[in-house]
């Protein structure tokens, strides 16, 4: 039976391995410290946070999210800990809360390895607080007991270390925040939250059965798409339904016009098992949403989170199957009587069957999910719209215009390694709701290396002219236009394309006057239209300024900037999105060392993606290293040419919706 706790209480625990399950409604930093028997800290190595996740016996997630598992091994601990204390902060993000007050009060749950809860805590009565000791786990007589503690710290993460005696608090914490802002710049952001008839509707008991240990967890981050129900959140996509738009009356306008406040309907029925006890056939769009689109994206996200997780509790079963066979050698053969004879041989003989036991056992699972998601991919990636198809599938040569915005655009693809041939779509949320940035330095990835460094900046430019492409294809026409910096020419060949057909709004500016000139001219738009927004009279914007959303594409950052204009561009890219300007970058970071951190706040606005295959995404559930592979149009095809020949023939005619 669970134990729902209140402040000061406390209870024993039945086991010693344990996940603690963090759920607070808005993105947060856990950790966990452990103390001696007066709760004292001796230093850094005993803090278990983003940027040191792991300790002995304790593993803490790696980024800031909404949801976070941290997987506890008591007996891992070190004989000198008698008490492990789980911290809770709020990022320090621009526009993020900065107390606990103004946010949902979260709760924690101790549960088994099976997800069997133990003891519960939410934590009520926060108000100026940004940091709080949440619970903490303590050794007594040789029992493990959990208490709610919900002590919170107005001077946030600091203060909380400084009061558990950590030399360098201040430091420290500011370390941590940082660790967490570069995590949550590569993450991908996650759906909304969903109402419980916004699931994901799940046909295979094998994903939804409990699962072996599951690695710490991290909840919606900050950094790319987002489907379901609700408002979006970061660092990254877009999804089906989020509340109605607050922008201005007029004719300006970027929120997406179909994201309702409603739930959505379920989904339609599915079809029925062939056999009894045997999963039913996967079905394109068994997911939540008004349209079928809507569902795909969904379903699409639900893919992404399954696999996600499916090959997190795979990897800590088999993390503890060599952590037991480990502690049960160090138990054999720590008598030297064992060592005599064959009793050594037979322990370890014993220990490694054990452990290829539960890894074996870990691996049909994981396979068993695996060859349901490969099928549930296989019947999804055919029925996928244009906006969400790869340039490959056939519903491209149908191409027409669109007559309204999609929920979102496809930009590449995320695989991890446990099953390189299983593809899951990336989806970014439309409208932008931050910019991007194509690498074309070289990266410690295998491609990269087998890649010379020319070839690397040709494709990380035919990579940005493809994703400008597919923005201009599913926008309606006359909706979104595309500017070009390219201020050493060096992109003629790449850039061709969008050149030759007629679908940008000027020639590439090239040259330092030419620099200067577009970025005046959008960050003149900006300024007209935040303005007008603020002061509620968009239709008072001058007749000339453009209403289409904008996307400025800029090559060989930072060759023809200077000081005025770098901080042009890091305007556009902290105000731009809110008002329908984006950026498209194409840049190496170390051209830009000279800068040194002043840019680092522009490279973590946006989403970097590379020109060849390179695991630099995580996602928002568990923090997985996942590979990002582009899209590329197959060889000889000139379905790029087929799609801007349309977009341009659709605005020379000047139909609009």
């Amino acid at each position: 039976m669970t134990a729902e706790l209140v402040r000061g209480q406390n209870h024993t625990l039945p086991q010693t391995r344990l996940e603690i399950r963090v759920s607070a409604g808005t993105p947060v930093v856990a950790g966990a410290t452990l103390g001696d028997e007066r709760g004292t800290v001796h230093g850094i190595e005993w803090i278990a946070h983003p940027g040191s996740p792991q300790l002995p016996g304790l593993e803490v997630s790696k980024q800031a999210a909404a949801d976070h598992r941290l997987a506890v091994d008591l007996d891992a601990v070190p004989a000198a800990v008698y008490r492990v204390t789980v911290l809770l902060a709020l990022p320090m993000e621009a526009g993020g809360p900065v107390r606990f007050g103004a946010v949902a009060a979260p709760f924690v749950a101790v549960t088994g390895l099976e997800g069997t809860e133990i003891a519960t805590f939410t934590l009520t009565g926060l108000d100026a607080e940004s940091a709080v000791a949440a619970l903490e786990i303590y050794r007594r007589q040789g029992d493990w007991k959990v208490r709610a503690v919900g002590q919170g710290y107005a001077g946030g993460l600091a203060a909380m270390l400084a009061d558990q005696g950590v030399t360098g608090a201040a430091e420290l914490a500011r370390s941590i925040h940082e660790a967490v802002a570069r995590g949550m710049a590569r993450s991908v952001a996650p759906p909304p939250p969903r109402t419980p008839e916004g699931d994901r509707v799940r046909h295979t008991a094998a994903i939804g059965d409990p699962a072996p240990p599951v690695a710490p967890s991290a909840g919606p981050a900050p950094t790319l798409p987002t489907p379901a129900t609700g408002p979006t959140t970061d660092s990254t996509a877009g999804g089906p339904t989020a509340g109605p738009s607050a922008g201005p009356t007029g004719p300006i306008n970027y929120a997406h016009p179909r994201r309702q406040a409603t739930a959505p309907p379920p989904p339609p029925p599915t079809a029925p098992s062939a056999e009894p006890g045997r999963p039913a056939q996967p079905v394109a769009g068994d997911a939540t949403g008004w349209s079928m689109e809507e569902r795909l994206y969904n379903q699409v996200w639900g893919m992404f989170e399954d696999l996600a997780r499916t090959t997190a509790a795979y990897r800590s079963a088999v993390d503890f199957a060599e952590s037991r066979m480990d502690q049960e050698l160090d138990r054999a053969l720590s008598d030297p009587r064992s060592r005599i004879g064959g009793a050594g041989d037979r322990a370890r003989q014993e220990a490694r069957a054990k452990r290829d036991q539960l890894t074996d056992r870990a691996r049909e699972a994981l396979d068993r999910d695996l060859a349901q998601l490969a099928a549930e991919s296989a019947v999804v990636e055919p029925a996928l719209p244009a906006a969400f198809a790869a340039w490959d599938n056939p519903v491209w040569h149908a191409y027409r215009v669109p007559m309204e915005i999609p929920m979102a655009l496809r930009i590449g693809d995320l695989h991890l390694p446990e099953n390189p041939d299983l593809h899951i779509p990336l989806l970014v949320r439309l409208p932008l709701e931050r910019g991007i940035w194509v690498d074309s330095g070289r990266t410690a990835s295998e491609a990269a290396a087998l890649t010379d460094t020319d070839r690397l900046r040709r494709l990380a430019m035919d990579n940005a002219v493809a994703h400008a492409a597919r923005l201009l294809a599913v926008y309606p026409a006359g909706e979104f236009s595309v500017h070009v910096i390219d201020a050493a020419g060096s992109a003629a060949t790449a850039l061709a394309p969008l050149v030759n057909s007629g679908v940008l709004a000027g020639p590439p500016a090239a040259g330092a006057g030419g620099v200067a000139s577009v970025l005046a001219r959008l960050t003149r738009r900006v300024d007209l239209v935040q303005m007008a927004i603020r002061a509620g009279a968009a239709d008072s914007l001058p007749p000339d300024l453009d209403t289409a959303e904008q996307l400025l594409i800029v090559n060989d950052f930072p060759h023809g900037f200077d000081d005025r204009a770098v901080t042009q561009l890091r305007y556009l890219a902290d105000e731009g999105p809110s008002v329908g300007v984006h950026l498209l970058m194409v840049a190496d970071r170390e051209d830009a060392s000279a800068y040194g951190p002043v840019l680092d706040p522009l490279w973590r606005s946006l989403l970097r993606i590379t020109p060849v295959a390179d695991d630099h995404l995580a996602d928002p559930w568990v923090g997985h290293a996942w590979t990002y592979e582009p899209l590329r149009t197959p060889a000889g095809s000139r379905v790029l040419e087929q799609v801007l020949a349309q977009v341009a023939a659709a605005r020379r005619t000047g139909r609009r919706p």
